[in-house]
């Protein structure tokens, strides 16, 4: 087939055509051979050399940005290029440090953005072609009306020490110094992690205290720790957490203890074996009124843990209103005392109540045992042991005197300000 002049000027068209689109070599197009190889050598050489290009440099945040937690994300990404210089300093000229990626493409800083403070980011970068781009953004982090601190403690105020074992009932308590508002936000910055992993969750006791546990009582050895992540967390209107706080501990052996007011005997279980029985007096029961004040002698039914333990405690009626004077008052140092709640509930010895031990309630509601039994227990204790009232009357205990083991497991789900509220 033999093609005109017009058919091969027609093939150059489109073959310059899609040199344009597609940046193709055309030189192969049927019918054009060598006349068209010379007729695209020619088009090249007269198109125009391309622009360098500049790369593509991004910040964050953008500019002007206002009121920003100090957790807000601080960067420098360039693509097309890498990296040259990049700053940031705040209004007193005080500069963050900051870490660059090994492929000099990204940066951003390694320590903490503070509270009220404005900070100007300045980036400059190197294009591939050699065209240099420079960015800059400033913005300002939130000024907090409060900042609220939080402490990591156990139920009856007690910080926690990483180097005690702590038993398998073990409560943590997450205490504020001020009421919080949005207990959600809150509540997903406290972060409980075990070895093995168990199940807990956590349970606002008031405004201000979380307390967490979990499903069931720990398995011996678990380790346990927590984190506050609450610094730059906004947690109610104008207020913000203060410093993050985390704790560790450990658990030891499963100790339980069930004091059955029906044998009036402390049983005691050391990983589930039976290692002691002590006879004992609980509260005497009944209610009066003393001073103008109602007064219940019984000692509350339901589960409780150590919380701590003393040598010798020095015990005042009048501490919870009932005067020393009145027939019922008191005010007497006690040996060998291990406490369970925190309005004053021991297990300790009292000498004065041997006779009754066993089987007659006489005292306000401690558990009294006798010497022997008493020094034991005490130096058995660990904070966090288990133990357990049953078959007393008078009301049962509240989660306010370390009762967290009272609450079924379901009702201690509604306690969260994380689960779904009808």
């Amino acid at each position: 087939m033999v093609f005109s002049r017009r058919a091969c000027t027609a093939g150059l068209v489109v073959g310059l055509l899609l040199l344009g689109v597609l940046g193709s070599d055309v030189a192969g197009l049927p019918g054009c051979r060598d006349g068209c190889k010379t007729a695209t050598a020619t088009a090249q050489a007269q198109l125009p050399p391309a622009s360098p290009k500049p790369p593509l440099l991004g910040v964050t945040p953008a500019n002007g940005s206002t009121e920003l937690s100090p957790l807000s994300r601080v960067s420098a990404q360039v693509i097309g290029g890498s990296l040259t210089d990049v700053s940031l300093v705040d209004e007193n000229g005080k500069t963050l440090p900051g870490a660059l990626s090994p492929d000099g493409k990204s940066w951003q800083p390694t320590a903490p953005l503070k509270y009220n403070r404005t900070y100007t980011l300045q980036a400059a970068s190197m294009g591939a072609s050699g065209v240099p781009l420079a960015r800059t953004t400033t913005f300002s982090t939130a000024s907090p009306d409060y900042l609220t601190h939080v402490y990591l403690e156990t139920p009856g105020g007690l910080p926690i020490h990483e180097e005690m074992r702590y038993g398998i009932g073990t409560v943590i308590a997450a205490r504020f110094d001020e009421d919080i508002a949005d207990k959600a936000a809150a509540e997903r910055n406290l972060v409980v992690t075990t070895n093995p992993p168990v199940q807990g969750s956590w349970y606002w006791v008031d405004d201000r205290t979380a307390h967490w546990r979990p499903v069931k009582y720990y398995p011996p050895g678990t380790t346990v720790s927590v984190a506050a992540n609450i610094f730059g967390i906004r947690v109610g209107d104008g207020m913000y957490g203060d410093e993050n706080q985390k704790a560790t501990f450990t658990i030891g052996d499963a100790h339980v203890s069930i004091a059955d007011d029906t044998t009036k005997t402390v049983s005691v279980f050391d990983n589930g074996k039976l290692v002691r029985a002590m006879p004992t007096s609980m509260g005497q029961g009944g209610y009066q009124t003393i001073a103008g004040r109602d007064f219940s002698f019984w000692t509350p039914p339901g589960v409780y843990t150590v919380i701590d333990k003393a040598e010798s405690v020095t015990m005042d009626s009048s501490t919870y209103g009932l005067p020393v004077a009145s027939s019922m008052g008191y005010k007497v140092k006690i040996p060998n005392a291990t406490r369970i709640s925190t309005d004053g509930i021991y297990l300790h010895q009292l000498n004065d109540t041997i006779w009754a031990q066993g089987n007659t309630n006489v005292s306000h509601g401690c558990l009294n045992l006798n010497g022997e039994n008493a020094l034991w227990f005490y130096k058995f204790s660990q904070p966090g042991d288990v133990v357990e009232v049953k078959n007393t009357g008078g009301p049962g205990l509240k989660v306010w005197q370390n009762g967290d083991w009272s609450v079924p497991w379901g009702e201690w789900l509604k306690g969260s300000a994380l689960t779904p509220k009808p």
